[in-house]
C-alpha cells in the first residue's frame, strides 16, 4: 500500500493571491475582491465559496467552504438523553458526555472544500479498477434473522473500508490530479461543514427527522428502547431524501458513519485553530481515528455534529465510510 504523504508543497496560496490582484486590476476600481473569496482548482477554475466543483471525470463533487469559525463540541445537556441510555444517574454529577466537550471556538484558517456525498461505490470502484485501491467493498448487510440486504447501487456510499483503506483512494486521488491537495478531514474540519453556519443540536434545527437523514427512530418501551419497524435497513443512496444541510452537504447527518483523520482523545483539545487540529492529527503514526455524522442504526442524537466516537485503524463496518476533504 502506499504510503499517504503529509507534504503541505502544493497548496497554491501565491498562485491564488496572484490570481486576486489579477482579477482586482482587471476589475478597474468596479469591485473589489476579498482575498479569501475566489481559489484555484488544479485545473485553473476559480471558485468562490459554497460553489460546487470536480477537478477530474472520477473525481467527487467539492463544495468550497467559507473561511470563518464557529464553536466547537458541545454543553454536557446535549447529550443527556445519550447518556441516559447507558449509564445510571450519579448523585452530584450532570448527566452527558464530556468527550463532546469543551465547547470552544475553531478558525477555519486553511481554505478547504468538502465532499457534497460520502464516498460511493462507483468513486470507490473507479480507484480499484485503476489499481489505486487493494479492497473491494462487500456491499452486504447482514439481516436479523438470517440472509442479505446489499448496498450494491453505484450511489450508494461505499462501506466496508477500513481508515488505512481510505488513505489508499486518497493517494490515487491525488495521482489523478497531480497534486497532493486530497486527504481526510479532521473532526473540526468536518464538524464546520456540518454545522453549516448554525449552532443548534442538527443544521437543520433542533430536531432531525427520517426524511432529511437516514436515521432509526426509537421508542421507549419501559426500560428499553424499540426500533420503529418502518426504520430503513440500509444506506440509501447519496441522492436521496432532503439530505442537504444549509451548505448543500448531504447525507453528513445519518446514512453511514464518516471516519475523519483526528486521533479520539477523552475530551477536546480545545485548539482555537484548524491548522491545529490537523497538525495534531499529523503528528500520530497510528490512533484511534474519530468518526462522526451517526448512521442508519442510530437515533437522532448520534447524528448531531459534536457526536463522536472511534475505532480501529484497520476495522472495516457496514456501517462506516467517508468523506474527501481538499486544500485549496
Amino acid at each position: 500500500m502506499a504510503a499517504f504523504s503529509h507534504s503541505r508543497k502544493s497548496r497554491p496560496f501565491y498562485s491564488t493571491f496572484l490570481l486576486y490582484l489579477a482579477i482586482f486590476f482587471s476589475l478597474s476600481g468596479t469591485v473589489a475582491v476579498a482575498a479569501n473569496e475566489l481559489y484555484l482548482t488544479t485545473g485553473g477554475q476559480s471558485i468562490a465559496p459554497l460553489e460546487t466543483f470536480r477537478d477530474c471525470d472520477a473525481c467527487p463533487e467539492m463544495i468550497m467552504l467559507p473561511l470563518g469559525s464557529f464553536m466547537m463540541g458541545a454543553p454536557l445537556e446535549e447529550s443527556a438523553f445519550l447518556y441516559s441510555l447507558w449509564a445510571k444517574p450519579k448523585p452530584g454529577v450532570e448527566p452527558g458526555y464530556p468527550h463532546e466537550g469543551p465547547v470552544h471556538e475553531v478558525e477555519i484558517d486553511i481554505p478547504i472544500a468538502m465532499g457534497r456525498n460520502e464516498i460511493t461505490r462507483e468513486e470507490w470502484v473507479a480507484c480499484v479498477s485503476e489499481g489505486g485501491c487493494s479492497h473491494t467493498p462487500d456491499p452486504r448487510i447482514l439481516k436479523f434473522g438470517g440472509g442479505y440486504y446489499y448496498a450494491d447501487d453505484p450511489r450508494h456510499p461505499v462501506m466496508d473500508v477500513s481508515y488505512l483503506d481510505m488513505l489508499q483512494y486518497v493517494d490515487w486521488l491525488n495521482g489523478k490530479v497531480g497534486a497532493d491537495v486530497y486527504r481526510l478531514p479532521t473532526e473540526a474540519e468536518w464538524e464546520y461543514a456540518a454545522r453549516a453556519g448554525t449552532q443548534t443540536r442538527f443544521a437543520q434545527g433542533d430536531t432531525l427527522s427520517p426524511e432529511q437523514a437516514n436515521i432509526g427512530v426509537f421508542h421507549r418501551q419501559g426500560n428499553r428502547s424499540v426500533a420503529d419497524p418502518n426504520n430503513r435497513k440500509m444506506p440509501v443512496t447519496v441522492d436521496e431524501l432532503d439530505a442537504a444541510n444549509p451548505w448543500g452537504f448531504r447525507h453528513i447527518a445519518g446514512n453511514i458513519l464518516e471516519r475523519t483523520m483526528s486521533c479520539w482523545t477523552d475530551v477536546h483539545l480545545a485548539l482555537a485553530t484548524s491548522s491545529s487540529y490537523l497538525a495534531d492529527a499529523q503528528k500520530h503514526a497510528a490512533c484511534r481515528r474519530v468518526a462522526k455524522g451517526g448512521s442508519l442504526g442510530s437515533g437522532a442524537d448520534y447524528a448531531r455534529p459534536a457526536n463522536r466516537g472511534h475505532g480501529r485503524e484497520n476495522r472495516r463496518s457496514p456501517r462506516t465510510g467517508f468523506r474527501i476533504l481538499r486544500e485549496m
